[in-house]
């Protein structure tokens, strides 16, 4: 393996340790088997691994079903609510079809190219500096299946009915893991192909438009905070495709750098949420949450924090990963999907920062008595709240480390 596959092996090992932290608490209050739970996270962490660095088509393949199939799972895992096994059955069926996506586009890629090996695969997909057309057939095939995957529009109606369901810790591996791997994958693939990788580009292009707009608009009307972190993974999962757009090493990186430091910022709001749970469920809507920044000051700020840094507000790290896309789109000659993107960031200040209005507006009693949290949760929320200050104040640490993991 490469340094690109190490790099997001740690990454994605570091992001199960802390999700296991995370449910330390949670799942002995709803009588998880830990064993069990301990070893579908794990699971997890192996598949995304094996994603971020498979080199063929049929690596991809099992590395990404590797750990959905086990999220199908997680997702359910909290037998006393019926929420979750709805969340885990529209995820199952939604998940089985985006399945059949990517084994149409990788069986029309093998028809183009005659090997499953990504580097032969991808240097015979072209001629001529275009895509041979059952190439570019299985490219849009495979494109349906990441867009389930990731929560592209029209592809991304599973994803609040499926982070509000899920319990919050797998929400949180939901929201950052299970994305960023696939993202790594696409992104590699994506800028393997060079020169080729016109003939897909106003697919993307139409695509990050449309997730950005669409997922803007929906998260703005959102009264429940999972839902509304599931609109606003949508919108990111938008500037990320920017990113792609802009091509080149500055575009990669860049791409690299963001998924880091959103899966930083959304595994702490994440945190925050399981922190405040109890035996009886989670701290949802917006009527709950009234008051906490009264009551529970400490994590109400850490809350703030993460979300300041997923608006991209300086000075926290999502302010450099969106600067990063941005100024990567203007200097690839991709003007109006940056606008496009600052736009919808300046809307994203609004529901982000409504969420702290609300924790602060009135010196309330919360509607439901909240956990003052323990240990392990806290040590998670000090983690990302270090993360997301350090890389927004001192980016280059880094930017140098992907900058080594891609060239």
């Amino acid at each position: 393996a490469g340094p690109y596959a190490r790099f997001f092996t740690v990454a994605w090992s570091l992001l199960a340790a802390l999700v296991l932290l995370l449910s330390f608490r949670y799942g002995s209050e709803r009588h998880f088997d830990g064993g069990v739970y301990s070893a579908l996270v794990l699971f997890a962490a192996v598949g995304m691994s094996l994603l971020s660095s498979a080199t063929s088509l049929v690596g991809l393949f099992l590395g990404l079903e590797a750990f959905t199939l086990v999220l199908y799972i997680l997702i359910a895992f909290d037998l006393d609510s019926s929420r979750a096994a709805e969340a885990a059955l529209k995820y199952l069926i939604l998940g089985a079809v985006a399945t059949g996506f990517l084994a149409f586009g990788i069986a029309l890629i093998y028809h183009s190219s005659g090997t499953f090996h990504l580097p032969e695969a991808v240097t015979a997909l072209a001629t001529q500096g275009h895509m041979r057309p059952y190439a570019l057939f299985g490219w849009a095939m495979l494109m349906v299946a990441v867009g389930f995957k990731i929560s592209l529009v029209p592809f991304h109606l599973w994803t609040p009915d499926v982070y509000q369901g899920s319990p919050a810790p797998v929400g949180g591996l939901l929201a950052t893991g299970s994305k960023g791997a696939v993202l790594a994958a696409l992104a590699a693939l994506y800028f393997g192909i060079g020169e080729a990788a016109v003939d897909i580009k106003s697919l993307l292009w139409l695509l990050s438009a449309v997730t950005m707009i669409v997922g803007t608009l929906n998260a703005v009307v959102q009264h429940n905070l999972k839902r509304m972190l599931a609109y606003s993974s949508v919108v990111h999962m938008g500037y990320v495709l920017i990113g792609l757009l802009a091509g080149g090493e500055e575009g990669f990186s860049s791409v690299v750098f963001y998924v880091v430091v959103y899966t930083v910022a959304t595994l702490g709001s994440f945190a925050v949420v399981t922190s405040f749970s109890h035996a009886g469920g989670e701290p949802q809507e917006y009527e709950d949450i009234q008051g906490l920044g009264y009551r529970y000051a400490f994590r109400s700020a850490m809350l703030t924090v993460f979300l300041v840094s997923l608006a991209g507000l300086p000075p926290m790290a999502g302010f450099i990963g969106k600067f990063g896309i941005f100024a990567a789109a203007v200097k690839a000659d991709q003007v109006g999907l940056a606008i496009i993107g600052v736009l919808a960031s300046l809307v994203s200040v609004y529901y982000y920062l409504r969420v702290t209005i609300v924790m602060y507006m009135a010196n309330v009693e919360p509607r439901h008595a909240l956990h003052p949290g323990c240990r392990p949760e806290y040590v998670v929320l000090f983690i990302c709240l270090v993360a997301v200050l350090y890389l927004g104040i001192f980016p280059g640490a880094l930017l140098d480390v992907v900058a080594s993991v891609i060239g």
